[in-house]
């Protein structure tokens, strides 16, 4: 239950590939209390990389709960100061940051999503300057998971021993069985950015969605829009790994270029609540309409964020055979979903899927279709038989996926 030297690979993986730590940086990771262990491994991995040094954030799940059933919701909302001034000090600093995804899906079921939502909306508005320098890459990030309790029963509820199981399926999609887990992992690099690099050549003017579950959709890519895997250029010109495990190419879509119909693959996992079968229709990319057999008022709260939450700010490509996708492991997380569907985003572009994005204002960016909001959330739209179509500016169609699958 990745303990003694797959804690160790999967630790050194996240230093050495997902953050590239280099000697003399600080490392903040933000963990689960239940994970202490982890957390541990993490520090160890970090000094032995050369951190000047190493501070943990703990988050809890029971407590969050008792504050949201017992907390007036004007104090929820108040943000503190020293809570945003230490998040804007890592990037002063130059530290690297990794978050622990590992929540239960439905941690928050029984709180109102209204209160939900009140409070990320907060949180976004008062981190929005850190979390648009992690998303322009100012420092270098990375989102990786390992088992909790509750996660794993619900992704393994008849199993007789969830935390195993769950823990098998990690090892897998992040390559540790391999022989050499860093080699693996550059080797599959290779792979993403030759993929990428296709893409970019070929220059789409808008990309077509559409399956038998009812997508159809088109959707135009920003201006001088550049695909990109998730190994990408720290602007101090270091190389890092944003999400562990990654199996995407993605870019930015064109915010006012969006239109048709899409249909949810797989539930998404939002503030501790589930929205499954949804449908969302846009016109001139702009959400027009939506429903969901479960978690409407979630997904109402969700697109009701700001006025970048009614728009896309990604849109990514992932095969039916990435290793996420063939475990058929449904992982209530979206660090995992994502990457065994394509997928798209609701909320901010980030920057540095358009030509020199770092350096540009948020009217720039906005004038060249990039989306701005203070959420990005994921959701996944990737079936067995998804087909997508790439159109070029002379009207030129070219197959990119057929059944689910890569083509090129």
């Amino acid at each position: 239950m990745l303990k003694g030297k797959a804690l160790e690979q999967y630790s050194d993986l996240i230093i050495k590939i997902g953050v590239n730590l280099q000697k003399g940086q600080g490392l903040e990771i933000s963990c689960p209390v239940e994970k202490s262990n982890f957390a541990v491994a993490l520090t160890k991995a970090g000094y032995k990389a050369g951190a000047s040094i190493v501070r943990v954030r703990w988050q809890n799940e029971e407590i969050e709960k008792l504050s949201y059933k017992y907390a007036d919701i004007n104090a929820l909302t108040d943000i503190p100061k020293w809570l945003v001034d230490s998040k804007n000090d890592l990037v002063k600093k130059g530290f690297c940051y990794v978050a622990v995804s590992a929540d239960d899906p439905e941690a928050f079921k029984n709180i109102p999503s209204e209160k939900l939502f009140a409070v990320s909306k907060a949180k976004a508005k008062a981190l929005k300057k850190f979390s648009d320098n992690m998303m322009a890459n100012a420092i270098r990030w990375c989102v990786v998971s390992v088992p909790t309790n509750k996660w794993a029963k619900k992704v393994f509820p008849l199993e007789k021993n969830p935390m195993k199981a769950l823990s098998e399926q990690i090892e897998l999609c992040m390559r540790i069985n391999e022989k050499d887990p860093i080699d693996a992992w550059n080797k599959h690099i290779d792979k993403l950015n030759s993929r990428a690099k296709f893409l970019n050549d070929m220059d789409f003017e808008y990309l077509h969605f559409s399956n038998n579950k009812g997508t159809s959709l088109k959707v135009g890519l920003a201006e001088n829009h550049i695909w990109q895997c998730a190994l990408e250029k720290a602007q101090d010109g270091t190389m890092f790994m944003a999400n562990m495990p990654t199996e995407e190419v993605f870019t930015a879509p064109h915010r006012e270029r969006v239109d048709g119909v899409l249909k949810s693959a797989m539930p998404l996992c939002s503030n501790g609540q589930v929205i499954d079968e949804f449908s969302i229709t846009f016109k001139n990319g702009k959400i027009v309409d939506f429903s969901a057999q479960k978690g409407y008022e979630a997904l109402k709260q969700l697109i009701n964020t700001d006025k970048g939450t009614k728009r896309l700010g990604e849109v990514a490509l992932i095969g039916k055979n990435s290793p996420i996708a063939k475990s058929k492991v449904l992982f209530f997380n979206t660090l995992f979903d994502e990457n065994a569907s394509c997928h798209l985003a609701i909320g901010k572009a980030y920057p540095t899927t358009i030509k020199n994005g770092a350096n540009l204002t948020l009217k720039e960016l906005e004038k060249l279709g990039a989306n701005d909001s203070s959420e990005h959330e994921d959701f996944m739209i990737g079936t067995t038989d998804l087909n997508v179509i790439g159109v070029k500016k002379d009207g030129t169609s070219v197959e990119i996926f057929n059944d689910g699958e890569w083509v090129i």
